[in-house]
C-alpha cells in the first residue's frame, strides 16, 4: 500500500505508514499507536498544570526508550489528546530534545511555539482524521457533541479540527 505522507508533514514514509493502520474506525486507538512507536505509556500525577510528559526511560522504556506519562486526574479526552501530542514530538522532534520534553496544560514545552503547533497539528491528525470524520459525518453522525464522544475528543478541539468558532 502506498501512503501519501501530505497529512502527515514532517514525518517519515514508515512512520506514516503506521499512523494510517490505525485512522479504520473510532475512536482511533492512540496507547496502540504508541506501543507501535515502541513507547511505554503511563498514568501517573504530574505536578498542577503538567499534562504530560515524554522522555528517554533507560529502564522502562518501551522498544524506542521512550516513555510518556500523562497526568492520570485529567479527563480522558485529555489524555489522549496529551498522548498524541507526546506521539507527534517523538515523530516530529525527539532528537531536539534532551532526557525529557514537559508539555504544560496549554501543551507548551521548551521548544517554542512553532513546534508546538506542529505537535498539536499532527495529534490532531492522530485522534481525527479527516477519512475518518468523512466516513462518520456520511454515516449520518453530524452532531459535534456525538461525533466528539465517537472520537473520544473534546468539542472544542473537535470544533478546531473542523474549522468551527469554539
Amino acid at each position: 500500500m502506498i501512503v501519501s505522507t501530505a497529512a502527515f508533514p514532517g514525518v517519515d514514509p514508515a512512520a506514516s505508514q503506521i499512523l494510517c493502520m490505525y485512522r479504520t474506525h473510532a475512536p482511533v486507538d492512540v496507547v496502540a499507536i504508541a506501543v507501535r512507536f515502541g513507547i511505554n505509556v503511563w498514568e501517573s500525577y504530574l505536578p498542577e498544570g503538567i499534562s504530560g510528559k515524554i522522555f528517554r526511560d533507560d529502564v522502562n522504556g518501551g522498544a524506542s526508550g521512550f516513555s510518556i506519562i500523562v497526568n492520570q486526574p485529567e479527563p480522558l479526552v485529555r489524555k489522549r489528546f496529551t498522548l498524541a501530542h507526546e506521539i507527534a514530538h517523538f515523530l516530529l522532534h525527539r532528537h531536539q530534545f534532551g532526557r525529557e520534553l514537559m508539555d504544560d496544560a496549554l501543551y507548551r514545552s521548551g521548544l517554542g511555539s512553532a513546534m508546538e503547533s506542529q505537535a498539536n497539528r499532527l495529534a490532531a491528525e492522530i485522534l481525527m482524521p479527516r477519512e475518518l470524520l468523512g466516513r462518520l459525518i456520511d454515516s449520518g453522525v453530524r452532531d459535534i457533541g456525538t461525533l466528539a464522544t465517537e472520537l473520544q475528543v473534546s468539542e472544542v478541539a473537535l470544533k478546531i479540527r473542523l474549522g468551527i468558532p469554539a
